[in-house]
């Protein structure tokens, strides 16, 4: 984009801040063009929608156009949030890739016993209360995501991240790390 492209699209953000509802829709018309290749760029496969982050972009833009500082650029704020919501769209998604183990049972070596590693595992989780205990051990030791461990034991994403923080940071507080 140009330096007049970009002012341009100052004077319709202004222009909509003070009520314009033709420079707003016309504003949101060419940010929507902006966004959308920004985000189809960005997205190669991976099962996420380019016009679910144009979405989101344009409704963050609306609740939050209040925030843009009159005189400063507009383009840098609007990809700034379009590659916040891009993040939470991979966020959501998750990044896991899944291989049958079957592939694989040739050269994967036999189960052992308790291992010595398993063992200092099990001592760092005993000191925990039990919902950081099955956080911790369903996040951390069975490689579980937030979201997979908030399903399975009934607690909202937010409590899950809570527990996994505060039962981590007993366990370094347990074992002299700070």
């Amino acid at each position: 984009m140009t330096k007049a492209d970009e002012a341009r699209l100052s004077r319709l953000l202004l222009a909509s801040l003070d009520g314009d509802e033709r420079a707003y829709a016309a504003f949101l018309s060419e940010i929507a063009a902006l966004v959308r290749g920004f985000a189809r760029r960005r997205l190669t496969g991976g099962g996420i929608d380019a016009e679910d982050v144009v979405q989101d972009t344009l409704l963050a833009i609306h609740l939050k156009r209040h925030t843009w500082l009159v005189g400063a650029p507009v383009l840098p704020w609007v990809f700034a949030i379009a590659r916040h919501k891009l993040i939470d769209a991979f966020r959501k998604k998750g990044r896991r890739v899944e291989i049958d183990i079957d592939d694989f049972a040739g050269v994967l070596a036999e189960p052992e016993t308790e291992t010595a590693s398993e063992r200092d595992i099990a001592r760092a989780l005993e000191g925990l209360a039990p919902v950081q205990r099955s956080v911790v051990a369903s996040i951390s030791v069975d490689g579980r995501s937030i979201a997979e461990t908030a399903d399975g034991l009934k607690m909202s994403e937010t409590a899950v991240r809570v527990a996994l923080h505060r039962g981590l940071a007993a366990i370094a507080r347990r074992f002299g790390r700070n």
